[in-house]
């Protein structure tokens, strides 16, 4: 059995992103790079305000709930909380999804109940093509 190389363990795909949660929109966090497949891992979110009510997606630009449908960040209710955004496995397989190259991953906040300052950074890898 060989073991590939050009996958290594889930880094940082992203630096971190200013994403409002005071306004229902997208904001793009990473754009696959040319000649590249990435898979994310988890999304770090760290809120600037109390934003327990409020919803997101994440997925590609043309299906924002791809990686992750609709989510309530319920715990994240104070200044500075930090939440892990990811599939939760299950017994069965977890679905996820690849990104090929030029492909635009967002977060869409579909319910704005925070404040303006919060950073998500983007972890996964990629696989050259």
């Amino acid at each position: 059995m060989s073991v590939d190389t050009k996958v290594i363990n889930p880094y940082q795909l992203s630096g971190a992103v200013t994403v409002s949660l005071a306004a229902a929109a997208a904001t793009t966090l990473y754009t696959v790079p040319t000649g590249f497949t990435a898979v994310i891992d988890h999304v770090d979110i760290i809120v600037g305000a109390d934003a327990g009510a409020s919803t997101l997606t994440i997925g590609r630009s043309t299906a924002l709930t791809d990686f992750l449908d609709t989510q309530t960040i319920t715990a994240l209710n104070a200044a500075n909380a930090k939440g892990e955004l990811r599939p939760v496995p299950h017994a069965t397989t977890v679905k996820q999804v690849t990104y090929a190259a030029g492909v635009i991953i967002q977060v869409n906040v579909t319910n704005a109940a925070g404040g303006a300052t919060n950073t998500m950074i983007l972890w996964g890898y990629l696989i050259a093509d």
